[in-house]
């Protein structure tokens, strides 16, 4: 794999993603970071985003909620809650839930704010991605 990194995506459903890529660009609690062949081992903790993968001259999207990340000079590994490439998120699904999170929020006695709050962005980032393909 010269000039390749695998990357692989995991989740406690299956396997999201196994390929070859160019790059890799994700979002750390630490801040947004970018894997090229023969990077510096090191893992990291992933917070809810945007995974962006090139391949050649493709580019791939795929919703990723919280997780690890794990990279060495030739692999990226994704360990994560969830993760949806951009083609397989249900726009109506993600509408839906959007909606019940603002709604939960609009009942300020019962609500756990925390949840609420984190199933909003979960659901506008699949929002926001499901627009996005795989670019060639």
């Amino acid at each position: 794999m010269e000039n390749k990194l695998r990357l692989e995506i995991v989740t406690p459903y299956g396997q999201i993603l196994s390929e070859d890529v160019d790059e890799v660009t994700s979002a750390g609690t630490d801040g947004e970071f970018g894997v090229l062949p023969g990077h510096v081992p090191f893992i990291t903790t992933l917070k809810t985003g945007v995974l962006i993968y090139k391949k050649g001259s493709e580019m791939g999207y795929v919703f990723i909620s919280s997780g690890y990340a794990e990279v060495s000079s030739d692999r990226v590994i994704i360990l994560a809650d969830s993760a949806e490439k951009a083609e397989d998120i249900d726009v109506e699904r993600a509408l839906a839930a959007r909606r019940r999170a603002e709604e939960r929020l609009k009942e300020v006695e019962k609500i756990d704010f925390a949840r609420a709050t984190a199933a909003i962005e979960r659901a506008t980032i699949r929002i926001q991605l499901a627009g996005k393909r795989v670019v060639k």
